[in-house]
């Protein structure tokens, strides 16, 4: 790394360790874990670069402290996994933002990850179907080689349903060409709302994938980038499969 390059480095570092440290206080575990480990790496790669053996040592230290956080959270999850006591509550507050998919499931996104169920009653309407779309999406990106997505909504009684079908249908198709399989199952008294991973991790969504606030104008700011989308009030409450039972 160029010396030039070490001020920007240093201060990518500094960002993804301050976040790392805002979710650790919140008891937000998975996700810190994410970013102390992001972070760490960064960190590394200044030591590496700098010359000063000062400054060395002092990157030497910051990078053993947040290693040794980043072990004792390894250990709590684990632990707590273990016991079937994991629990991770996200509270997202009216009209917040920095919430995308990739946000939100990426800490429980392994490259073990294969199958994914997805239950939510409402991916009928037109922005529910680009919401399902967009998740997707995201999993295709994801550092995981998914093969297959199982979906579990209800089915539009009303003048929608040929465009629910249609739109599925296109989704499926379009998923199998990248080698996965969609399957769409319907019910008639599907309620609750969850996402869950082979890997263990299950995602409960108050609002389920529909928390997205509809945007001001086509070309507002957010139209595209959710992380930008303003987002209704919801609860997100992450477990663990011993947690709870999953068919």
């Amino acid at each position: 790394m160029s010396q030039n390059n070490i001020p920007g480095m240093e201060s990518s570092a500094i960002s993804v360790l301050k976040r790392a440290v805002e979710l650790d206080q919140s008891s937000r575990f998975q996700e810190s874990l994410v970013c102390y480990q992001e972070g760490i790496q960064l960190l590394i790669g200044v030591l590496k670069a700098v010359k000063d053996d000062s400054k060395k040592g002092h990157y030497r230290e910051k990078i053993k402290g947040y290693m040794d956080r980043a072990e004792q959270i390894k250990e709590h999850i684990s632990k707590s996994k273990e016991e079937g006591k994991y629990h991770e509550q996200i509270k997202i507050g009216d009209s917040d933002t920095g919430f995308s998919y990739e946000v939100l499931f990426k800490p429980y996104i392994t490259e073990s990850l294969k199958e994914v169920w997805v239950e939510d009653p409402y991916i009928r309407h037109i922005h529910q179907l680009y919401n399902f779309l967009r998740f997707c999406e995201m999993l295709l990106k994801a550092s995981c080689k998914v093969e297959k997505i199982h979906l579990l909504t209800s089915q539009d009684d009303g003048d929608g349903s040929a465009q629910q079908v249609s739109a599925l249908s296109e989704i499926k198709e379009s998923l199998q060409s990248r080698n996965v399989d969609l399957d769409i199952q319907y019910s008639s008294t599907i309620h609750d709302r969850e996402i869950r991973f082979d890997n263990g991790w299950i995602i409960k969504i108050g609002r389920g994938l529909d928390y997205f606030k509809k945007p001001k104008g086509r070309f507002s700011v957010g139209y595209c980038d959710y992380d930008l989308r303003e987002c209704h009030e919801t609860t997100v409450d992450v477990f663990h499969s011993k947690h709870t039972k999953t068919t």
